[in-house]
């Protein structure tokens, strides 16, 4: 699988992870690990991850702010929203095995207000920045 190829399979992994399990499920291999570093939680195999994903119990949006990688690795940004409260910023990092994922270890987190004694030194041309919603 080529980088874009790789691209357009996590794009259609987040564009449906808060709709169709099945479709988003698409990417990981039986095998797959999925961690939550911040919570200490580690689940082994799509049966131990998929099943709660599935009943989740609030909806859940998702847009990706930043995809980027090569080969093996790749680091998507996007930003979640539980049942229509703010968006939070979320890191993922994903390991692949040829064309599956066989690790993904997420950070979530919520903003906060930059410093104004900050604000000399700030990039004001327009980047992107955690309050952003893409």
């Amino acid at each position: 699988m080529d980088e874009d190829e790789r691209r357009g399979q996590l794009l259609r992994h987040w564009e449906f992870a808060g709709s169709d399990q099945d479709i988003t499920h698409e990417i990981y291999a039986e095998d797959a690990v999925l961690e939550f570093p911040q919570s200490g939680e580690r689940f082994v195999g799509v049966a131990s991850f998929k099943p709660w994903r599935e009943q989740y119990p609030e909806p859940v949006e998702f847009r990706t702010v930043s995809l980027r990688g090569s080969g093996d690795l790749w680091v998507v940004e996007n930003l979640i929203s539980y049942d229509g409260r703010p968006w939070q910023p979320t890191v993922n990092i994903l390991e692949f095995r040829g064309d599956e994922v066989v690790r993904e270890s997420i950070y979530i987190t919520e903003t906060w207000e930059a410093p104004e004694w900050r604000a000399p030194w700030r990039d004001t041309t327009g980047g992107r920045g955690a309050h952003e919603e893409s």
